[in-house]
């Protein structure tokens, strides 16, 4: 190491959908688990850290998707990304970034999660982003399940204790082969 990295080493970062994306009511998107994710400014960080704030109740489910105040949910807008992804992946490369490991939200290519046909809007935004990754020289390696679920999986069949979902899982997997070649 003290030679410093090998010439052919994958320098990169990684980001979630969830955190990064926004745009949670653009292009066709689903409301997913993420972004039903309160944050309270005004409670302290032992009230944060608590099992009562961090546990999600059906209360607090059914208020988030209700909830027409969106600035409770930073999940929503995250870092804008869906909007400002060529001006973040023009930094990745300036950052001399040559891999950008990214999770691919399920409820921007399937908004209810078992719909039958995928969203359009969704798989050209991913599209979008590959080839900005790509003009850069910059390799993508994908993550196809980060946490969020589409919100409709939850309500309909109860989330994953209910088996159906490795069926919808499973029938997103060829879709996301697409969106990359």
């Amino acid at each position: 190491m003290k030679q410093g990295f090998p010439k052919d080493f994958l320098w990169g970062g990684a980001t979630a959908a969830s955190q990064v994306e926004g745009g949670w009511n653009e292009g066709g998107k689903g409301l997913d688990t993420q972004d039903c994710r309160p944050q309270y400014a005004y409670l302290t960080r032992a009230q944060k850290n608590s099992w009562e704030y961090k546990q999600m109740t059906n209360k607090k489910f059914a208020d988030a998707i209700a909830c027409k105040e969106v600035s409770v949910y930073p999940f929503r807008f995250g870092s804008d990304h869906y909007h400002r992804y060529k001006e973040d992946i023009a930094l990745f490369a300036e950052m001399g970034m040559k891999v950008y490991r990214m999770s691919i939200s399920w409820a921007r290519i399937y908004p209810n999660g078992d719909d039958e046909t995928p969203n359009q809007e969704g798989i050209q935004f991913y599209k979008n982003v590959f080839n900005e990754c790509h003009k850069y020289g910059i390799k993508v390696f994908v993550t196809m399940l980060h946490y969020a679920i589409p919100v409709n999986l939850v309500e309909k069949y109860g989330g994953w204790k209910n088996r159906k979902l490795i069926d919808f899982y499973d029938s997103s997997a060829p879709f996301v082969g697409n969106i990359l070649s």
